[in-house]
């Protein structure tokens, strides 16, 4: 059995990125905890302080019922400022990143591509690997970096980090409606199609790495650190 961390952004990046392995992974026993660095949400209105409460209480309830629907054994919410990580010292997140992993202990983190053209999703591929050094008393033993949907697709191509280029697949034929049934929760963040957040864009993105990997559908990965 597998103790395993998400590191994510945002509310709704825990899902979109790798939210049909990690129902796989609930399955098979291991124990999965997640922990969402940002607010959300706010970065939509002119001035951070003029986000409605309102919406700000029902995208937290959201990740709240779907940490509860995938059956986390854990979740964690801190409050970021939304896109807006690059106006906090890097150590602040890290420090975060940090005291999460000495309660949760994992073996394994998912977090995002270093890439991606959101600036929370960088800083936060950043964090993880400052908070995972490896050095001899280390315990996440592999790093793994998921897509983001409408933003990691985005990023120029002549961006420094590359483009996202998985080399490490996982079946979710069995698992990937249950995450497009987790993602509507996320009643804010679920567009129409053909925005790639839509459900359909989500199952044709499952596909596609499927037909890739040769599954009917599956989630895509790069692999950062394996040691063992």
């Amino acid at each position: 059995m597998a103790r395993i961390l998400i590191v994510a952004a945002h509310p709704d990046d825990e899902i979109l990125g790798c939210g049909a392995t990690i129902l796989n992974r609930i399955a098979q026993g291991d124990e999965i905890y997640s922990l969402v660095l940002g607010e959300g949400i706010t970065s939509r209105y002119a001035e951070r302080a003029q986000a409605e409460d309102s919406k700000m209480q029902e995208l937290h309830q959201a990740n709240r019922r779907v940490a509860d629907f995938m059956g986390l054994s854990g979740h964690y919410l801190l409050d970021f400022p939304d896109n807006r990580f690059d106006s906090v010292d890097l150590l602040d997140i890290v420090k975060e990143v940090e005291k999460i992993k000495r309660e949760v202990m994992p073996d394994i983190i998912f977090t995002h591509f270093e890439g991606d053209l959101n600036v929370d999703h960088r800083i936060t591929f950043q964090a993880v690997l400052t908070a995972c050094r490896p050095i001899a008393d280390e315990n996440v033993k592999e790093i793994l970096s998921f897509e983001i949907p409408s933003s990691t697709e985005w990023i120029s191509p002549f961006n420094g980090s590359g483009t996202f280029r998985p080399n490490y697949f996982i079946d979710v034929s069995e698992t990937i409606e249950l995450k497009i049934k987790a993602m509507k929760f996320y009643e804010s963040e679920i567009k129409s199609f053909p925005h790639p957040r839509s459900e359909e864009a989500l199952r044709i993105i499952a596909q596609y790495w499927g037909i890739v990997s040769g599954m009917a559908f599956a989630e895509a990965f790069m692999l950062v650190r394996k040691i063992g």
